[in-house]
């Protein structure tokens, strides 16, 4: 999978093109690049789910056709999943129906092929903007408070106390965040790899502990303050104390 990344560059929106034309995918990435966005490239669904792994994506262009799966069925398993990243789906059918339908199974926006980068542009923006809006009105009324850190559900925005950000990926986020919410409970590797939506994947159990090494080193875990304990054959604990904020739906 190829990437154009802006490096260096924090807090910036990061732009998903899934789509199966390379001329497209070279097309949108230079373009949303010049536009300011981080942009990751994926040809098919494989490729797509490992960028959605290994980056914090703030939205997905989503081609309907892909040579391993239909877009439509990519975005409905992502609400399943319980996925809020904005879905904007690509199509080179213009029928209501295909729109309607794409609307109902939780895309966002719904754009028909050919169109004009600048329109599609208009239309991260819109979407971006409002998801934004919603984000802020969520992280008012929802903060999870463990050590020195503070976790936003809505904004899925990890800082310290002196609202320092903790640079996490999304599936060292999803980690972090299954655990301070079953704060004190033992977790297995297969059930962490289910609340992480990584069960479905071709992934063995140890994979968790690859990324709980990495989560770990981030939160500056040790002996002095350790986080995340260890069950020896048996799983994972979070072991501080976590303090909920507000009300989440």
């Amino acid at each position: 999978m190829g990437h154009i990344d802006l490096d260096g560059m924090q807090g910036v929106s990061q732009i998903l093109i899934v789509d199966d034309d390379l001329e497209i995918r070279r097309l949108l990435g230079r373009y949303l690049t010049e536009q300011g966005y981080r942009v990751h490239l994926a040809s098919d669904q494989r490729t797509m789910k490992d960028a959605l792994i290994a980056n914090e994506v703030s939205l997905i262009v989503l081609d309907v056709m892909l040579p391993d799966g239909s877009g439509l069925d990519i975005c409905r398993d992502l609400r399943r999943e319980g996925s809020e990243v904005p879905v904007i789906l690509l199509t080179a059918l213009k029928e209501d129906v295909d729109r309607i339908i794409g609307l109902e199974i939780g895309a966002d926006d719904y754009l028909g092929k050919p169109f004009n980068p600048r329109e599609l542009l208009a239309r991260i923006r819109a979407v971006l903007r409002r998801k934004t809006a919603q984000d802020i009105k969520i992280a008012k009324t929802v903060e999870h408070r463990f050590g020195k850190f503070r976790l936003r559900p809505g904004t899925r925005h990890v800082c310290t106390d002196a609202e320092l950000p903790l640079e996490l990926t999304s599936a060292e986020y999803e980690l972090l965040f299954a655990l301070v919410r079953r704060p004190g409970r033992l977790l297995t590797r297969d059930q962490l790899l289910d609340l992480t939506n990584r069960g479905s994947e071709d992934v063995y159990d140890r994979s968790i502990d690859v990324l709980m090494s990495r989560l770990r080193k981030k939160l500056g875990d040790n002996d002095d303050m350790q986080l995340i304990k260890t069950v020896r054959n048996h799983g994972y604990t979070f072991s501080a104390r976590v303090e909920t904020i507000g009300e989440e739906s």
